[in-house]
């Protein structure tokens, strides 16, 4: 009794093994490919275009129509917090299967750290931006009203508010806003493509891996896919021209300045350099 246990405990964990193998070959190869790295900004352009369009046919009574659902409230407002959790321990589990010493791992993790800088200067920027150039209104009773009742409700201004205290004092705030939750999406979309692709090069040269660097490169995968469907349901349900279009501009901004163009300089004191340099090329003994 207890070996046939033993033996069907071997067989499913070698089945799981056999799994975690094979998905990881498959989505490493995919990221690795040329042709998906060159495109997927393209895609990720024409989901930010025409996803607002999709608000036509998606159902109102969807349970992703609603802003409080757990999906929103759990991954939406913590997307940089998931993504450098999960991409840092990618990093660091790829500079360990090589063995590579802990300032060159330092040195990748830093693209991290001057990610996140960008999106805190663009979250600060944005809300100076917004509160300078929006108005707080109070909605006035029905009851309140002049004569006129037929007529839309009065507004009565309130100066010195911001956005935040605005809105939740339930005011009515009308002014010109860029979409910070569309701008992490495609900041966070574009960064997990471009860490995740030295994956392919690090089985194409057979370096030493395990089961936990591969596990975590497929939650690293699947939390890409959970940015991906979030962008989609945003644009679908709650859509805001311009206000996501501006958001995913500047997000695509952020990576091409940096992905596509501070990194790619040689690396030193004051550039990280790119995935995988010199992680998947120099070996300590």
């Amino acid at each position: 009794m207890v070996s046939g246990l033993v033996l069907l405990a071997n067989f499913l964990l070698g089945l799981l093994n056999a799994s975690l193998v094979f998905g990881t070959n498959l989505t490493g190869r995919l990221l690795a490919s040329e042709a998906f790295r060159r495109h997927f900004h393209l895609l990720l352009s024409t989901l930010v275009l025409v996803g607002p369009a999709l608000s036509l046919w998606v159902s109102k009574y969807s349970v992703f129509a609603n802003g409080n659902h757990y999906l929103y409230r759990k991954f939406l407002h913590s997307t940089w917090g998931w993504t450098f959790t999960l991409t840092s321990s990618f990093i660091i589990l790829l500079s360990l299967s090589a063995r590579h010493p802990a300032s060159l791992c330092l040195r990748h993790l830093s693209r991290l750290g001057l990610s996140g800088l960008i999106w805190w200067g663009c979250q600060r920027l944005l809300t100076l931006l917004e509160d300078a150039s929006g108005t707080c209104y109070e909605p006035v009773l029905h009851g309140q009203e002049s004569a006129a009742s037929s007529a839309q409700p009065l507004l009565l201004l309130h100066e010195d508010q911001t956005k935040a205290s605005c809105l939740s004092s339930r005011m009515q705030w009308r002014g010109y806003e860029v979409s910070q939750d569309v701008l992490i999406l495609c900041l966070c979309c574009l960064l997990l493509v471009e860490e995740l692709s030295v994956f392919g090069r690090h089985l194409h040269q057979k370096s030493p891996d395990g089961a936990p660097l591969r596990f975590v490169f497929l939650l690293c995968v699947l939390l890409l896919a959970v940015w991906v469907f979030l962008l989609l349901c945003v644009l679908a349900h709650f859509p805001k021209f311009p206000a996501q279009q501006l958001g995913g501009a500047l997000g695509y901004l952020g990576w091409r300045g940096l992905y596509q163009g501070w990194f790619r300089l040689k690396p030193s004191w004051h550039c990280p350099g790119l995935p995988g340099d010199q992680l998947l090329t120099t070996k300590v003994e």
